[in-house]
């Protein structure tokens, strides 16, 4: 049972309403971001409309505010973001959606403001505006806004997307606008898709900004803005209406090529039962066998496979992804697929061709989340020679991962890390280098045989010997 002294709500209520006023006010001085919380409480009281009209008022102070907000003092400005927005769809929403809807659209007005004074290098601020976007579609629905209004505020809004804040809107607002609605949003792009921006005498051309093709005019960067805005649209408009050749419509021959593109059209062309069609853009796909192949061109050409049942092509091309990019999740899938005791072969298999791989990192990052240490042990020590201390972020951890069972393997990679350190002398790590070798000289006394590793007091003394005079270093070590 709680003390009576126990900050809980039971116990503040015997204080009574004069006793926690008092406490209130007390609190609040001072504090701005209380003081209106406070005060939207009080309007909530009153009613939703006296509520809106303090939500109304805080929106307009933050559109109008200047003060540049650095990571430092973003805080306060979440807050009062979430608190805004928390109060919409809390306070009003239930009550009257209709005015909701209106506070919303407000609300994400404040974006370009917002983002033009604000540091947002986490990405905290933008995520309260993605929310904000999704309450949209929501409230819309409950509010039974007029379709043909309703479309015309989206396209407003997404031609006023210079932060990305109305991503998706589209997708989420669809149910409140219905076909009519989408089709008449539609329209609407299209007509904007007909209607380039009116290039202005030559003496009027305003440059904005310069790039590799030279001088960037204000109304080539609006022309641009147009043309992504409608492509970008139409492309959603598309998948709402399940109208997959309005989709690739959006695209060029060349583009289709691409293959992350040539993906995005493949998976849509599968849901609509197209197989084969999202088989001829999976192949015409350009495809350099020599660089980095997106991920999601290797996920439709398996899932396309599958739907063609061709199912020996599909499990090939999951090895032939394993042998090049040495990925776990294709090899699972691989081994899953194979008939009993086959399965255990092909895992040998596959970790003699890990351990042989010529990207040493890759492979020892494969083993580490295979959860095989014994391959990543062996790895380290018969390559020892390869491994780049330089990539202190795979092996710091790989190093207390390999510790406790395999400490041999654990120095290899601690040392790789102290020689870099010493060798290029890389004054702001000694620290971690002293650190390193106080390691392995504990890990040393559970080394029965170091084997073609260089012994412990033979590697320090060396160390000693080439890098005695770097003194920042070995002052750490008699710290």
């Amino acid at each position: 049972m709680a003390s009576k002294s126990t900050l809980n709500a039971k116990n503040l209520e015997t204080l009574g309403a004069e006793r926690l006023a008092q406490l209130l006010i007390e609190i609040s001085t001072g504090d701005a971001a209380a003081k209106r919380k406070l005060r939207l409480a009080i309007a909530g009281a009153e009613g939703p409309r006296e509520a809106a009209r303090e939500i109304a008022k805080r929106l307009t102070s933050i559109a109008k505010a200047r003060t540049f907000v650095n990571w430092q003092n973003r805080k306060p400005l979440v807050k009062d973001l979430q608190t805004q927005r928390s109060a919409i769809m809390d306070e009003i929403a239930p009550h009257d959606p209709g005015e909701a809807l209106t506070l919303l659209w407000r609300f994400m007005g404040l974006a370009t403001p917002v983002f033009e004074r604000c540091d947002d290098s986490s990405g905290t601020v933008i995520d309260i505006f993605h929310q904000a976007c999704a309450d949209l579609g929501e409230v819309a629905k409950a509010a039974d806004a007029a379709p043909e209004a309703l479309a015309r505020q989206v396209l407003d809004a997404l031609q006023d997307n210079g932060f990305g804040q109305y991503d998706g809107l589209i997708a989420m607002i669809a149910p409140a606008l219905g076909p009519e609605g989408v089709a008449h949003l539609k329209t609407l792009v299209e007509e904007l898709g007909r209607t380039p921006v009116t290039v202005p005498p030559k003496s009027e051309w305003q440059a904005v900004g310069w790039g590799s093709g030279g001088t960037r005019y204000a109304h080539e960067m609006e022309e641009r803005a147009r043309q992504s805005t409608v492509e970008m649209a139409l492309k959603d408009i598309a998948d709402v209406q399940g109208d997959v050749d309005g989709f690739i419509a959006q695209y060029d021959p060349k583009t289709r090529k691409v293959p992350k593109i040539a993906a995005e059209i493949a998976q849509r062309l599968l849901s609509a039962g197209r197989a084969g069609d999202a088989l001829g853009f999976i192949e015409r796909a350009e495809v350099d066998q020599a660089r980095w192949i997106p991920p999601e061109w290797q996920e439709a050409r398996l899932a396309v496979l599958e739907a063609l049942d061709r199912k020996d092509e599909a499990q090939a091309f999951r090895w032939a992804c394993f042998e090049r990019d040495l990925s776990g999740d294709h090899l699972r899938a691989y081994l899953k697929r194979l008939p009993d005791f086959d399965d255990i072969e092909a895992e040998e298999r596959a970790m003699a061709h890990a351990a042989a791989h010529p990207d040493l990192l890759a492979a020892l990052a494969f083993f580490l989340n295979w959860r095989s240490l014994a391959h990543a042990a062996r790895l380290l020590i018969d390559r020892q020679e390869e491994v780049d201390g330089d990539h202190y972020e795979f092996l710091a951890p790989a190093a207390e991962t390999l510790a406790e069972k395999h400490p041999l393997a654990a120095t290899v990679a601690l040392r790789a890390m102290i020689d870099f350190t010493l060798n290029e002398a890389r004054q702001k790590r000694y620290g971690y280098a002293a650190q390193h070798l106080v390691a392995c000289a504990d890990l040393a006394g559970r080394i029965e045989d170091f084997g073609p590793v260089e012994p412990h007091q033979a590697y320090a003394a060396r160390l000693k010997a080439e890098h005695g005079k770097k003194t920042g270093f070995w002052s750490r070590m008699d710290g």
